[in-house]
């Protein structure tokens, strides 16, 4: 009952993942405005063809043929990703035959997806757009089919356990940052056992691994905190895996257990569990989508570090302790190439001074 990301907005991110030059949307020039201006800070060029009233009824093929023709001349770009919108897929435009008359030479990824495409997931525009990626030969089928996999058990996720799933769920700051973070100093100050979970999506794991980042092994040398991460260097498209890389590389120590790659957010809160059962931790911490991990599946105290205010309260259902909120992490780290800071791991810094 409440807004969500479209599958026009999924698309365009998807693109970005396959790192394309330039994306046009063919439609109004205020559709899916923020998302573009936020896709010109990771250096790609997002145009529009600016559809108006003359042309929702008489259409606008030759518009977004001009408009791939100004677009490689100004850009002269290897791959374009091509995205629909509600206008210009409500009306039928055929944008494959623009492209195709357009007779440029660089590959083109058209999407034909709409803001209720499918049944108006995001994840729906996403898949979407892998499989037009295939056909141009950027992608393989191997992969389409594995992300895709990956993105289906990501609505199953929303749907059952997140804020899809169904009724209007009212805004959640989450409990207050520093009593929490006193509960996390307590424990290790009386050498209980501490776990950082890492379970994030794509570059979101910039904000939420910044509590990784924090001298640990320096404070509590002889108790430091265990860390599990979704953070496989090996899965996933390049530009995810530099994502791995980089937090990798950055946080105080070597990851204790990997569970998998950050386009696997939805079933690596699986395999976190089976680790979290043996490891018998006093408090767990949970971080990026924690709602892929039951905490009635883990030992000791939960907590749960979410972007979406909207998440908290389905988290506090679950069975989380303790419920963070890290506003905006979706839009601090666009375009970021390394950690970021957040406000919980900014909160137990100052604590530990």
């Amino acid at each position: 009952m409440h807004p969500r990301p479209s599958p026009i907005a999924a698309a365009l991110y998807t693109l970005r993942d396959l790192e394309v030059d330039v994306i046009i949307m063919h439609g109004p020039a205020g559709c899916c405005f923020r998302t573009g201006r936020l896709l010109e800070d990771e250096g790609i060029r997002v145009l529009t063809t600016a559809m108006s009233e003359n042309d929702f009824i008489f259409g606008a093929k030759e518009k977004l043929t001009n408009t791939i023709k100004e677009a490689y001349e100004a850009f002269h770009p290897e791959n374009m990703g091509i995205v629909g919108t509600c206008a210009s897929m409500i009306i039928g435009e055929n944008m494959r035959k623009a492209a195709k008359e357009a007779d440029v030479d660089c590959n083109i990824i058209v999407v034909e997806t709409h803001g209720g495409f499918d049944a108006g997931d995001n994840t729906a525009g996403a898949i979407l757009t892998l499989k037009a990626a295939e056909k141009s030969g950027i992608i393989s089928k191997e992969e389409v089919e594995r992300q895709s996999a990956m993105l289906r058990k990501a609505t199953e996720l929303e749907k059952t356990r997140g804020m899809a799933k169904g009724e209007y769920i009212k805004p959640d700051y989450g409990d207050n940052k520093v009593q929490v973070a006193q509960k996390i100093i307590q424990a290790l100050d009386d050498n209980k056992k501490v776990t950082i979970v890492l379970n994030a999506k794509k570059e979101t794991s910039y904000l939420f691994a910044d509590i990784m980042t924090i001298p640990w092994t320096k404070i509590y040398p002889e108790n430091t905190p265990t860390f599990i991460a979704n953070t496989d260097e090996k899965v996933g498209l390049p530009y995810i895996r530099h994502h791995a890389e980089e937090v990798n590389r950055t946080i105080d120590k070597q990851i204790d257990y990997t569970t998998g790659g950050l386009d696997e957010y939805p079933v690596t809160g699986i395999e976190a569990e089976k680790i979290l059962k043996e490891l018998n931790s006093n408090i767990t911490i949970i971080l990026g989508v924690p709602h892929a991990v039951d905490p009635k599946e883990i030992p000791g105290k939960t907590i749960a570090v979410t972007d979406g205010p909207r998440l908290a309260k389905p988290l506090r259902e679950l069975g989380f302790d303790n419920v963070i909120t890290e506003l905006d992490a979706h839009s601090k780290t666009l375009g970021s190439k390394t950690i970021v800071e957040s406000e919980f791991a900014s909160t137990l810094r100052g604590l530990l001074e």
